[in-house]
């Protein structure tokens, strides 16, 4: 059976654009390997932080929304944990109403983005 989860995750600001991309890559690769379906991916740039970690004040925050199976979860932040370009990160499991509400976001984002075109 496959839940349907939601990871945000903060990398290192030291990182140059293409070091960023190949990190959050790795991550999408890791879902699909094990047999997980992306279902939605957002990347939310260069923010501040609301307290500093390991002495940075900023990070590049990104957001995956995926399928997958419960038992994948832990092997998943496992390798969150492992990479050191990963500053901090949090998995969530949407339940239907969640679920709901996400699809609902990403309809209203296209159509925002549909109107500005």
């Amino acid at each position: 059976m496959m839940n349907q989860y939601e990871a945000v995750f903060i990398v290192t600001p030291v990182l140059s654009e293409p070091q960023v991309k190949e990190t959050v890559k790795k991550f999408r690769d890791i879902i699909t390997e094990n047999g997980g379906d992306m279902i939605h991916e957002e990347d939310w740039g260069m923010k501040k932080l609301a307290y500093p970690i390991q002495k940075k004040s900023t990070g590049f925050y990104h957001l995956f929304e995926f399928k997958a199976n419960p038992a994948f979860i832990d092997k998943f932040e496992i390798e969150f944990r492992r990479d050191e370009k990963v500053i901090r990160f949090m998995t969530v499991k949407l339940d239907k109403y969640a679920a709901e509400y996400s699809q609902k976001r990403r309809n209203l984002q296209k159509d925002k983005s549909e109107k500005e075109a």
